[in-house]
């Protein structure tokens, strides 16, 4: 079997895994970044070999395989990790990818939800997403969003996303941006994809309040991020020791 690593997926050179990477890298987890948009057979490292897998955000809709027929490649992957029971992230993008993959369905969002905001704990703090209080502030930039998978465990919603984060199995999907470090925030600002539909008011604003809000985000990130990084790492020892990590989830 190959080396035992973390796949991550991105789908935008400025949505980059981050804060993510802090974490894996905390735990010595190694991990393997790879963009397969355009490939209808990509080239994946061995399944087995597979530690954890990550699904970046991006521009595109979640189902636009006829432009970008990796997504449908990756839906595929998303759902066979989360079977075998593999930890398995979604951000934004990613999150509806999972969620699709799983039998969520995509849908047009109330409107647009872009910048700072705040997501509402669902039922009790969950291992996968630790919130501390009712309510945490997260960074928002999407318009689609998803329904719940049959079967998942619904964890945060916002007044405008009923389905804002969610567990199913071994997968965590999250709508929201916490990966989002001072060097990318910095990025996705001069990032012409990412503001087209803000104006340079918006933008300034973005700017100023970020540290503020950053300072009250960058805990909650480590959180999440390090639990991930630690199944991956749980999942990396079971491996090698060719032991089962937990019982499969069976998806109908």
């Amino acid at each position: 079997m190959s080396q035992s690593q973390v796949l991550i997926l991105t789908h935008a050179p400025w949505e980059r895994p981050g804060r993510i990477l802090d974490s894996l890298d905390t735990c010595g987890v190694p991990y393997t970044t790879l963009s397969i948009l355009k490939d209808s057979k990509p080239d994946l490292p061995d399944f087995d070999s597979l530690a954890g897998l990550v699904l970046m955000g991006g521009p595109m809709g979640a189902q636009d395989f006829d432009q970008y027929p990796g997504l449908k490649a990756e839906a595929k992957l998303a759902k066979a990790a989360i079977v075998a029971g593999k930890p398995t992230l979604g951000v934004c993008l990613g999150h509806q990818i999972m969620a699709t993959a799983l039998g969520g369905k995509l849908k047009p969002g109330k409107a647009p939800e872009i910048g700072f905001g705040t997501i509402t704990r669902l039922e009790n703090s969950h291992e996968f997403l630790p919130m501390w209080g009712k309510k945490a502030t997260v960074l928002h930039w999407h318009n689609d969003c998803v329904t719940l998978p049959a079967g998942a465990t619904p964890l945060a919603k916002s007044d405008l996303t009923k389905v804002q984060a969610f567990r199913f199995g071994s997968g965590l999907g999250m709508q929201f941006h916490l990966e989002v470090n001072p060097t990318l925030f910095d990025e996705w600002m001069s990032e012409k994809e990412m503001t087209k539909d803000l104006k340079k008011s918006d933008v300034a604003r973005l700017r100023e309040e970020y540290p503020q809000k950053d300072a009250l985000i960058k805990p909650f990130a480590e959180a999440v991020f390090m639990g991930f990084a630690a199944r991956c790492r749980s999942q990396i020892q079971a491996m090698e020791a060719d032991e089962p990590t937990e019982e499969k989830i069976v998806i109908s």
